[in-house]
């Protein structure tokens, strides 16, 4: 019996061993080694005030496949939020998020009014008479492009709350090509500034479908039916240290004391390896594999965040949004910051929650700025229910809270992103029976996770049936 090690336990490893599982039936063997306790990496349910709470990924973008047809395929039922929309605290105050943008980028000076002064809509409005907009080959930084094109505004009160959502990084560290393809490509077709690039991204008439959905009773089911039907070993709670050849198989060591699980060698034997782990630990794992890829994974750079989660008493009354999204540098009426980046109104955002103790999310982190996260839990929930009183005027004490930190946990797609991504699967690609999958490589998305994770499970079904 052949047998596929899979090193990592997020969305990731566990849909790479579900589609090996369904690719090369019953006559192989999977283990997935997960070096923390619980597996799940980034989609982590935990129980807030008794009932079922995200405090990882919370959902996913319905618009790409991979991860709604993989949801579906493993029998749970997707749901897709309320009607209520976001709102943004930008220039000091608290207004609706505009449509019209592709992730900030205005299609036309009208649609961000509302967020800029007149100054700054003149400055969007002028955009498209500025001269052709021309991309050198490569990819270009974000933050700069859009400052010349735009001016600072645009990019300070809109574009960074919005990447700091996704990457929890802002503009200015992030490059055009790996994080709005979209428009990169709209500009090499013809579109001769950003504003036209951002209207040719849009639909030509505003669309009711859903952009996003989750599963009811929490993203952490997916986790447990993808273990279930994966038939994986799991072994979590144990490191892989290192992976070496051995003839034309793999050996990799484990970093913990001998178990039911493990060896007395602390080793195992496989014929094929899915890495599926952040950026540090395959530099690690691949240092003398393949160093070429594990080069380029060494300089991909990381943001930490955490999420404060808190249930309110039933009958806390909620702005009518699904969230606030807040700028950096942003501040109260009497000029005092905020630690936090965002937060999610979840008994409004999502239906399923209407019912019980009265949910919210803060978010906290940013790239390169620590801040807040120095905090202990007990201070920075208080930091985050400051912030939330003073944008919404809430001060229920809370029935429950939760902190949840997330160290590294989110890639920055910067300036030569897509050249690393390449350079790492040129030389994985060299090296039969290995195959690497993750954030890192193609979007921090569940869909881009899943589809990197199915790639490489196609890839290790097609050498093991060679």
């Amino acid at each position: 019996m052949k047998r596929v090690a899979v090193v990592g336990a997020g969305v990731s490893g566990l849909t790479a061993a579900y589609r090996l599982r369904r690719l090369l039936g019953s006559d192989v063997e999977i283990v997935v080694f997960e070096k923390t306790r619980t597996p799940g990496g980034k989609l982590r349910t935990a129980e807030l005030a008794g009932v079922p709470y995200d405090v990882g990924a919370e959902a996913f973008l319905v618009r790409r496949p991979e991860m709604l047809g993989l949801v579906r395929e493993l029998g749970l039922d997707v749901v897709h939020p309320t009607g209520a929309r976001a709102k943004i605290h930008a220039g000091g105050t608290v207004t609706g998020l505009p449509p019209g943008t592709v992730m900030g980028v205005p299609a036309s000076a009208e649609s961000v009014a509302g967020v800029l002064s007149e100054a700054g809509r003149r400055a969007v409005e002028a955009e498209a008479s500025l001269p052709e907009l021309r991309l050198p080959g490569g990819d270009v930084p974000l933050g700069p492009l859009l400052r010349e094109r735009f001016g600072d505004e645009l990019v300070d009160r809109l574009v960074d709350p919005l990447l700091g959502g996704v990457y929890a990084g802002g503009a200015d560290g992030l490059g055009l090509r790996a994080t709005m393809p979209g428009l990169a490509a709209a500009v090499a077709a013809g579109a001769g500034s950003l504003t036209a690039a951002a209207a040719s991204q849009l639909p030509a008439s505003p669309s009711t479908a859903p952009v996003f959905g989750t599963v009811s009773g929490g993203l952490g089911t997916v986790v447990d039916r993808l273990t279930e039907l994966s038939g994986a070993d799991l072994r979590a709670g144990l490191p892989v240290c290192d992976i070496e050849r051995n003839g034309t198989r793999w050996r990799l060591r484990i970093g913990a004391a001998p178990t039911a699980h493990a060896p007395a060698e602390n080793t195992v034997d496989a014929d094929a390896v899915v890495l599926a782990v952040p950026a540090p630990s395959a530099r690690r794992l691949l240092a003398d594999l393949v160093p070429a890829a594990s080069a380029a994974f060494g300089e991909v750079e990381l943001a930490s965040m955490a999420v404060v989660a808190l249930a309110l008493p039933q009958g806390t009354d909620l702005p009518a949004a699904s969230g606030i999204l807040i700028g950096q540098g942003e501040r109260d009426a009497s000029g005092v910051p905020y630690a936090s980046k965002a937060f999610t109104f979840s008994s409004r955002k999502w239906a399923h929650f209407g019912t019980g103790p009265v949910l919210v999310r803060g978010s906290v982190g940013r790239f390169g700025e620590l801040g807040a996260l120095k905090a202990d839990d007990v201070e920075l929930v208080r930091l985050v229910r400051d912030d939330l009183a003073r944008l919404t005027g809430i001060t229920a004490e809370p029935v429950e809270t939760l902190v949840t930190r997330w160290g590294g946990g989110l890639p920055q797609y910067g300036t030569g992103h897509l050249e690393r991504v390449e350079r790492i699967e040129k030389a994985i690609a060299e090296v039969p029976g290995l195959a690497v999958a993750g954030a890192t490589l193609h979007g921090v998305g569940l869909p881009a996770c899943v589809a990197t994770a199915e790639a490489a499970a196609n890839r290790v079904a097609a050498h093991l049936s060679a």
